[in-house]
C-alpha cells in the first residue's frame, strides 16, 4: 500500500499535528492494510518535515501494525533529516 505523506499537508510540524495524522490514517486508510503487505511511504510532495511529526505518525505506525515499511521520495533535505533521526531511535 502507497500513502502520499503529503496529503496531510506540505509543511508537518509538531508532535500533536503527527498524532492527530495518524490516528486519521489508521482509521481511513490503514484498515485497508493487510497483514504481510508492505506499506510505502510517499514523500514527494512534503516540502517541511519535523523529526517530532514524523516520530509520532511512525511510532505509531510501528507500534500498531508488523508491516514492513518502505520509505520513498526522501531526497527533501528535513525528510532525509527527519527519517534519520526517527529510524535511528
Amino acid at each position: 500500500m502507497n500513502v502520499d505523506i503529503g496529503k496531510f499537508g506540505d509543511v508537518l510540524n509538531s508532535r500533536p499535528a503527527g498524532h492527530d495524522a495518524f490516528l486519521m490514517a489508521k482509521a481511513y486508510i490503514f484498515n485497508a492494510l493487510q497483514e504481510n503487505e508492505v506499506l510505502c511511504l510517499d514523500f514527494s510532495n512534503v516540502k517541511v518535515l519535523t523529526p517530532s511529526w514524523a516520530d509520532e505518525f511512525i511510532s505509531g505506525i510501528k507500534n500498531t501494525y508488523k508491516n514492513n515499511l518502505n520509505f520513498i521520495n526522501t531526497h527533501n533535505e528535513s525528510v532525509k533529516a527527519s527519517l534519520k533521526w526517527c529510524i535511528n531511535d
